[in-house]
């Protein structure tokens, strides 16, 4: 069975296909962490992290991307760009997909949070 994180993965991707990135990698993993997508645009490497919540109690999506997690996301993809040297001279940017907490029950919101945070 697959798992919520990986739900939301996948509506990610046809999400960022859609709006014209091609989808390089997902799930990347390192000894330093875990990309959960990157994609390509014609002139950026994107890597992109997914969240989602499901209760507005809990808060917005995008600030479980704390520092900490910033740094291993900011590490790991290095390693990337190490292994993959063909992308090196792209610049790079760090976004947020975030599955927000529907105010109605019909639909969730996606927030794009483009350069969510650099290196």
């Amino acid at each position: 069975m697959k798992s919520l994180g990986h739900h939301y993965e996948s509506r990610a991707v046809l999400w960022l296909c859609e709006a014209g990135q091609q989808l390089l990698a997902r799930n990347f993993r390192a000894k330093t962490g875990e990309i959960d997508l990157i994609t390509l645009e014609p002139d950026c490497l994107v890597f992109v992290e997914v969240k989602a919540r499901s209760h507005p109690g809990f808060g917005g999506a995008a600030v479980t991307v704390d520092r900490r997690k910033q740094q291993r996301i900011l590490r790991t993809a290095q390693v990337f760009l190490q292994r993959n040297p063909q992308y090196a001279h792209l610049p790079c940017r760090f976004d947020v997909l975030a599955f927000e907490p529907p105010q109605s029950p019909d639909a969730q919101e996606i927030r794009w949070i483009k350069s969510a945070f650099t290196a």
